[in-house]
């Protein structure tokens, strides 16, 4: 098993700080109300075309796209994107609960021809109703999660190539399908860490996504998934969402975590975790708990600093150490199961340099990396043209926040 590296498309904004430009003040509805905050980058096409093109420079397989109220639209962003890539593949996040299954699925194999086998999917239940209401999704949390499994069952079922009809609480589909589905299929990830959540990734999912907790309860929660897709008869693969912060010195990695830490005032934190704290998302209370909301002790596990956590919502904590210490934080991760990392950092065209310069050789080294292939690699020709030539046939390869 080798490790799969993905870096972050910040498509909500970047900066050289921690505080979080929209949710904490005005809401973000109206961004020039917003106070200025020094070194915050707008996510325009032209900033995250550097990203996505540094991404495939280095090495990363895939870059995760997050979806919701503060960020650009994935499926949109991401397709211009493919244009100015070759290789790297887009994690594209969506939420099963405003859109079609049979459409998501439609989509997505239109995705495949026009990127060239360049998509994978990061389906994101949802875990505020706020959130959810603004979408027009009035479920609770359990039925989302319900509703969830029966999307992944239409979605799978129209991808079958013959008419597919469904009968479920949520979906009532006759005769729905692709007329040109995937082939192979988009690998679809997935995260959650309540009761209700464990059931739909065993049955349904490719790769289960933890936020980054202490390497023992990351372990708790590959040994309950894995459990349950086996009751299920399946396999399922797991993968860990982090920032980093990577430096040719110890000192100097802790020194940049202790300037992200200078941007927050004390209102600026309690305002985040009164925020955060009203979060339905089982996996968002855990990392509350990770430091509970204080600045002290944030080094919770080797290398493991919670302090992103503070005002972030989502993935809150980062692998802060030498390129080699956190090269062992991956192993260590890598050796209870866990084969795809999901990476980022502020901000996220530098720091993919820091690590894609720093810790991926030293991955390298230790032969734990995956080869990194062309997306037309392996793909036979069909009516007698070469995957690559223009107007051929589909090219069918592939495998928030």
């Amino acid at each position: 098993m080798s490790v799969h590296l993905h870096w972050f498309l910040p498509t909500g904004g970047d900066g050289r700080t921690l505080v979080d430009r929209h949710a904490y003040t005005d809401g973000g509805i109206r961004r020039d109300r917003i106070t200025p905050v020094s070194g915050v980058r707008a996510p325009d096409i032209e900033y995250l075309a550097q990203i996505a093109k540094a991404a495939e420079q280095l090495g990363f397989e895939a870059v995760l796209t997050p979806t919701g109220t503060w960020c650009e639209d994935a499926w949109l962003t991401t397709a211009a994107l493919t244009q100015v890539t070759e290789r790297l593949k887009f994690l594209v996040a969506f939420r099963p609960g405003v859109i079609s299954p049979v459409l998501a699925a439609q989509m997505a194999a239109t995705y495949q021809r026009i990127s060239r086998g360049r998509l994978l999917l990061n389906v994101v239940t949802g875990g505020d109703s706020t959130e959810q209401k603004r979408f027009g999704d009035h479920l609770d949390h359990d039925r989302r999660y319900a509703r969830t499994d029966e999307f992944l069952q239409v979605v799978r079922g129209v991808w079958g190539g013959a008419p597919f009809d469904f009968h479920g609480e949520h979906y009532q589909v006759e005769g729905g399908l692709t007329a040109l589905p995937p082939d192979p299929l988009p690998e679809i990830f997935f995260g959650g860490s309540s009761a209700a959540a464990g059931p739909v990734a065993a049955r349904n999912v490719d790769v289960y996504l933890t936020w980054g907790e202490p390497p023992e309860q990351v372990k708790q929660k590959v040994d309950w998934i894995r459990g349950l897709a086996e009751r299920e008869g399946r396999t399922v693969r797991f993968g860990i969402r982090l920032h980093t912060i990577s430096r040719d010195s110890a000192k100097e990695a802790w020194a940049t975590a202790g300037r992200l830490l200078d941007d927050l005032d004390p209102e600026t934190v309690a305002a985040a975790q009164q925020a955060l704290g009203r979060s339905e998302s089982v996996g968002q209370q855990r990392m509350l708990a990770l430091h509970g909301g204080s600045r002290d002790k944030l080094e919770i596990s080797p290398n493991l600093w919670a302090g992103v956590g503070l005002v972030r919502g989502g993935a809150g904590t980062a692998l802060v150490g030498t390129h080699a210490e956190v090269a062992d934080r991956i192993e260590e991760y890598h050796a209870l199961g866990i084969e795809h990392f999901v990476l980022s950092g502020y901000p996220h065209l530098e720091e993919a340099y820091w690590f894609g310069e720093g810790v991926r050789p030293e991955l390298a080294a230790r032969g734990l990396l995956a080869a990194v292939a062309s997306p037309l690699e392996g793909v036979p020709a069909v009516n007698g043209r070469p995957a690559s030539a223009p107007g051929g046939a589909p090219l069918l390869v592939a495998g928030g926040r």
